[in-house]
């Protein structure tokens, strides 16, 4: 089965990518541009990627006491991705780029991501170049920005230390001035960092020529001490080796020491690494302290890192989007050749029938239609906020800061939903294999653990639930979730209209409005512990009638498509979300909008 015709019919059917075309930027692509792009990353996924999933995922990254070790089919599948110019698709002609629409470009990742996650496809190297185009010097872009694009670097984000997990307020990793003439390097203003970042993907390894490492940390003030909160948090470039104002290796090791590496559930074919900067292993012109240079403005560096992490979320969704699909795919070929149960009559089951295929059973086809629902759904999620980016970037002002806003809204939800419910549909691939799925035999029960990181990394469902309810629907007066009501009611128009459709249409009404109303109740008193309490149930229902708005609309454009087989799983995918998953959130909500405190005043010694 080919994941190709589900991203062609999204692509060109629904979002009409070839669109986009209209537009200056886009103006020397065609369909024909855009399937040729799709081609070579479907080859690519299957001749580098795939084969080798299993292989990163039994040789894990091993340190020799010097450098990293990693498979070969790593260095390979590296270079194969760096050579088809996808790191740098979206960026001009000028630096190597090729003005793709980044919804061409994300469609694109997608076979990569399902191929083999854990090898990965430049996620992190895209979007620490992407933050420098955007917030560097001209300087800092062409050395260490281009040379990310051009495949010849890679790049980290470093943003978690061991004693602050996720709350950057405590992040203590320092940065001082390095000597009386720091302001003046042609790299940018130049500074020693001391301190331990944690969970750093992709940290420590031999793939590239250097590793850039974006990294936060706090500028002391006159008295030596440190700012309290995120406010004093500033950004560097770090990297593993010292480069010059040309970008070439100098010979000389930047104090960036690897401390270890994390032994992971899953997604063990990318490094994963404890890394000590500034402790004195590799001292730089005699002196200890990792070399940094600043990014953008003292006391600045979240504003800057969020460029990065809000790419990273949305990266994240489309990875655990595409575990969910690998996932279904194997299921769904498991269930169509093998031989299981006798199928039920009148009387009962007759032995002496022939065992039918397992596809033929109800509950197996329910878990093969909810693993479609939510996959496929997702997917359709991940492309739809790709195009708002590219309108974001591309369109005339009043409709690129629509998108801007219902981006925002929508962020937490791409990262957050295809983390949770992508994982579900993993879980029902293991269950229809039935004891062979918890076996290493099949690949089912490492695509659950792959994804199973996707829930926790980028901001964990928690922090993303109330990045939703504690500040995104209330953002500029509640602007963006007035946005996405209207792009919702936009499709409930045209679908109540259909007969078919109807009852979605007004399922879908009721839903909106419960959250709408859900929304208010939450923030009745005007406190956040009373409405961040049941944060996460809220993101779920939020989530749920987001995708519910995707599918209808959606099976809008199915159902004007000709009949087919393909025509006619959409259909019901969309079917299966309305009446099995979206009644969900009348429980979900009911909590939110009652303000409900079982758990938030539960003591700590009921436990």
């Amino acid at each position: 089965m080919s994941l190709r015709p589900t991203v062609d019919f999204l692509l060109y059917d629904w979002l009409d990518a070839p669109a986009l075309n209209a537009r200056e930027r886009f103006s020397d692509h065609s369909r024909e541009t855009f399937d040729a792009v799709l081609d070579t990353c479907e080859r690519i996924a299957r001749e580098k990627y795939a084969p080798f999933n299993r292989v990163v995922d039994t040789q894990e990254p091993h340190f020799d006491g010097e450098k990293v070790i990693l498979p070969q089919a790593t260095h390979e599948a590296q270079k194969a991705y760096a050579a088809s110019g996808m790191l740098g698709a979206a960026q001009d002609y000028e630096v190597g780029g090729m003005q793709l629409p980044y919804t061409v470009e994300a469609a694109a990742n997608a076979f990569f991501a399902m191929a083999s996650v854990s090898i990965g496809s430049g996620m992190l190297t895209t979007g620490n170049a992407n933050l420098l185009m955007a917030h560097g010097t001209e300087a800092q872009k062409q050395v260490f920005a281009l040379n990310e694009f051009s495949g010849r670097f890679s790049g980290t984000m470093c943003l978690s230390e061991p004693q602050a997990g996720s709350s950057l307020s405590d992040v203590s990793t320092r940065a001082v001035p390095d000597g009386t003439d720091f302001e003046n390097d042609p790299l940018g203003p130049r500074y020693r960092l001391k301190g331990n970042k944690m969970w750093i993907s992709a940290g420590e390894h031999e793939l590239t020529e250097n590793i850039v490492h974006l990294v936060l940390a706090k500028i002391p003030d006159a008295d030596g001490k440190l700012v309290p909160g995120t406010r004093g948090i500033s950004l560097f470039i770090v990297p593993k080796k010292m480069v010059n104002a040309e970008g070439a290796l100098t010979g000389a090791r930047n104090d960036v020491a690897l401390a270890g590496l994390n032994h992971k559930c899953g997604w063990r074919g990318t490094t994963n690494t404890l890394l000590n900067f500034g402790e004195g292993l590799y001292p730089v012109n005699g002196e200890s302290g990792a070399v940094g240079y600043l990014v953008g403005q003292p006391g600045k560096g979240l504003h800057c890192m969020f460029h990065m992490m809000n790419e990273a979320r949305i990266g994240v969704g489309m990875a655990a989007t595409m575990l969910g699909m690998a996932g279904y795919h194997a299921s769904l070929d498991y269930a169509k050749n093998r031989p299981q149960g006798r199928p039920m009559g009148p009387a009962g089951k007759d032995p002496a029938q022939a065992p039918v295929r397992i596809i033929e059973h109800a509950d197996v086809k329910r878990m093969l239609l909810a693993q479609k629902a939510y996959c496929e759904g997702a997917l359709a999620l991940e492309l739809y906020c790709a195009r708002l980016v590219d309108e974001q970037h591309t369109a005339d002002a009043a409709t690129a800061d629509d998108a801007r806003l219902l981006l925002e809204v929508l962020t937490p939800i791409a990262k957050s939903w295809p983390s949770e419910w992508c994982l579900e549909a993993n879980s029902l691939a293991i269950q229809i294999h039935g004891g062979y799925g918890y076996t290493r035999d099949f690949p089912v029960e490492q695509y659950w653990r792959d994804n199973r990181l996707n829930m926790i990394h980028e901001g964990t469902h928690g922090i993303q639930a109330m990045d939703l309810l504690g500040r995104k629907v209330l953002m500029e007066g509640g602007k963006g979730l007035s946005l996405l009501a209207g792009r919702i009611n936009d499709t409930l128009q045209r679908a109540i209209h259909i007969p078919e459709f109807a009852a979605h249409a007004n399922a879908l009404s009721q839903a909106l409005a419960q959250v709408g109303a859900a929304t208010k109740a939450a923030w009745a008193t005007g406190e956040p512990t009373d409405a961040l309490a049941n944060a996460v149930p809220y993101m779920q229902a939020f989530g749920h009638t987001v995708l519910a708005w995707i599918w209808l609309d959606v099976a809008l454009a199915a159902q004007a498509a000709p009949a087919s087989n393909a025509r006619t799983g959409r259909l019901a995918a969309m079917r299966f979300f309305f009446h099995y998953e979206l009644p969900k959130i009348g429980a979900w909500l009911q909590v939110v909008s009652q303000r409900d405190q079982t758990c938030a005043a539960v003591p700590e010694e009921a436990f």
